[in-house]
């Protein structure tokens, strides 16, 4: 009995979880992403989620691009499909590494990163503040966020894109001896709009995700300095797993037969 009090505990708990979190995407796109639009608060939000984040992306992808690279052209040497390395390397970054690889990367700069600043202001009393000045804090706090992630993340990820199969392409012509015209060649023969585009539409989503989970902990958060701690952590986590579990729904059904 004890065991099912506390596995009906658990499922209660993550219903309520579950509960909250369609309220605050709720509350979030009525409330933060309708007029009155905080533009100046946007575009602080691009710089600090797309533009920031841009080294730690490219580097990811490049050295991504590169390891791929010759991880292909060792699997392939046992059948004497070497040639194939340029084009799974485009196929790979461009359909799931480029989303994924920037998402988790930037799930942890700028998830906890909004997790943490909305938790400070939570526990600080500030959003009680805004609330009594008579500002939204879904329109002033929540929706700028969740803009700049969904604007963002596809012009992230296109860079990445480049950049991956920019290292790719380094490692095969300088260190696996593949002719510069040929790879680049067969990058472009292979390599379709909708490979490029399917990855797009699974950053903005990514893209949502994350702003959406750092809002969400951050916003809730409780308990001082320890409640900004969980809720940074929480933030990342939470935010991983969906990443994970929506790029597997969005492949199959963009690349469903």
């Amino acid at each position: 009995m004890n065991f099912l009090a506390n596995l009906g505990r658990v499922v209660l708990a993550l219903l309520t979880e579950i509960g909250s979190i369609v309220l605050f995407i709720k509350d979030a796109l009525v409330q933060g992403l309708t007029p009155t639009i905080y533009v100046r608060q946007i575009f602080d939000q691009i710089l600090k989620v797309g533009y920031n984040s841009l080294p730690v992306v490219g580097l990811t992808a490049f050295f991504t691009g590169g390891a791929l690279a010759l991880q292909i052209y060792l699997g392939g040497s046992r059948f004497n499909a070497e040639s194939l390395v340029s084009t799974i390397v485009a196929l790979g970054i461009t359909r799931e590494l480029g989303p994924v690889l920037a998402g988790l990367m930037v799930a942890g700069r700028v998830g906890a990163s909004i997790a943490a600043e909305l938790g400070t202001m939570r526990v600080t009393e500030q959003i009680d503040a805004l609330t009594t000045l008579a500002t939204n804090p879904f329109k002033y706090l929540v929706g700028p966020r969740i803009l700049a992630g969904v604007i963002t993340l596809p012009i992230l990820v296109g860079i990445a894109d480049i950049i991956g199969i920019m290292g790719g392409y380094i490692v095969g012509t300088r260190s696996l001896g593949f002719n510069s015209y040929a790879y680049i060649k067969s990058t472009s023969d292979f390599l379709q709009v909708g490979d490029v585009v399917s990855g797009l539409i699974k950053a903005a989503v990514f893209g949502f995700i994350i702003t959406l989970m750092g809002c969400y902990h951050g916003f809730n958060s409780k308990g001082g300095a320890q409640g900004v701690g969980r809720a940074t952590t929480n933030a990342v986590v939470s935010a991983a797993i969906l990443i994970l579990a929506a790029n597997f729904v969005l492949t199959s059904l963009l690349f469903s037969e």
